[in-house]
């Protein structure tokens, strides 16, 4: 039986802004399915590969195919397949969690919008929550509700733009629970984050950008060998993902 394409195909990647070169060939491959974490400081170019996979930006030079479209010249049938949640909930906090839910899938044309939207509050463990306004959400509760809108419609891949940003260590960790149930379910999540932990957390692969470029890709296994053995002293230690991040950076930096 053939295998199927990856959800994500990137090669020779190019993007500048004016004089400011931030992508400088970037390559990757996202599995379906899985969770990829693209891992890098602020500035590295995370966004700017988002915003590109999300048609929102043509790329200077390379190729790149999202659910095996083009991202230039079938734009329209990869912004079917997709949704992104940048790095603030993108909700309404007038309208209650529900309304919210209800516009975005008249929005998107899917039947059932009410019905749509109590089986996301459900699924988001939002339903007693889901009459009363945005604005009086926790910041958990809001991105949980801003990534319970963007599966309206199941686009088989999403787009998470650092989720946790600004979020208190509990809304973290519920938010980290909602990505690995998307991946359980099939959905295959792009996750950009500075964080280190989130990343060794959630990610199947990870890949560091640095200046532009992807300078290594794997499993957090496959990372860790890149590393010296780890010294038994009184207790045998893994390096730890920051570990690995600081090693690799730094060696570019030299």
């Amino acid at each position: 039986m053939p295998t199927r394409a990856p959800a994500i195909e990137v090669a020779g990647l190019e993007k500048s802004y004016k004089d400011l070169k931030v992508l400088k060939g970037v390559d990757l491959t996202v599995d379906r399915g899985s969770v990829f974490a693209l891992l890098g400081s602020n500035g590295a170019g995370k966004t700017t590969i988002v915003r590109i996979l999300a048609t929102l930006l043509k790329p200077d030079a390379g190729t790149a195919t999202v659910n095996e479209f083009d991202v230039v010249s079938q734009a329209a049938h990869v912004r079917e397949s997709i949704s992104l949640t940048g790095q603030f909930a993108a909700v309404d906090e007038i309208l209650s969690g529900r309304e919210n839910l209800v516009m975005i899938a008249k929005l998107r044309r899917v039947p059932d919008p009410g019905d749509v939207a109590d089986d996301l509050l459900k699924r988001f463990d939002l339903a007693d929550a889901g009459g009363r306004r945005v604005g009086t959400y926790s910041g958990g509760m809001r991105r949980r509700l801003d990534i319970a809108m963007s599966l309206i419609g199941d686009p088989p891949v999403i787009f998470l733009d650092e989720p946790t940003t600004g979020l208190d260590p509990e809304a973290r960790l519920e938010v980290w629970e909602e990505i690995r149930k998307l991946a359980g379910g099939g959905t295959t999540v792009l996750l950009t984050t500075q964080y280190l932990d989130e990343a060794e957390k959630l990610a199947d692969r990870i890949a560091i950008l640095h200046q532009g470029t992807i300078i290594v890709t794997g499993t957090l296994a496959e990372l860790r060998q890149l590393l010296p053995p780890a010294q038994a002293e009184l207790v045998e230690r893994q390096p730890t993902l920051e570990e690995i991040f600081l090693a690799i950076v730094g060696k570019e930096k030299r």
